[in-house]
């Protein structure tokens, strides 16, 4: 299936928690019709202690959500 949504469009959010929030999509991940959306559904993941991240701890990342949940922003 071909996507509408592109890698670096910007895109309003229209449904879930993070509705009318606008951001540029990160990744597309057509298999599963997923997009990370800039600063959108953001989740604290745990972390193990690494050389990038020698403490551990929490790191605040974007997860992926339904493409049926963005539109193009200007649409």
């Amino acid at each position: 299936m071909k996507l509408k949504i592109k890698k670096n469009d910007m895109v309003k959010i229209i449904a879930g928690d993070d509705k009318g929030k606008t951001g540029k999509v990160l990744a597309v991940f057509p298999k599963t019709n997923k997009v990370i959306v800039e600063g959108c559904k953001m989740v604290k993941k745990a972390v193990k202690p690494s050389d990038k991240n020698p403490n551990g701890g929490f790191v605040n990342k974007e997860m992926p959500m339904d493409i049926s949940n963005v539109a193009k922003a200007g649409e």
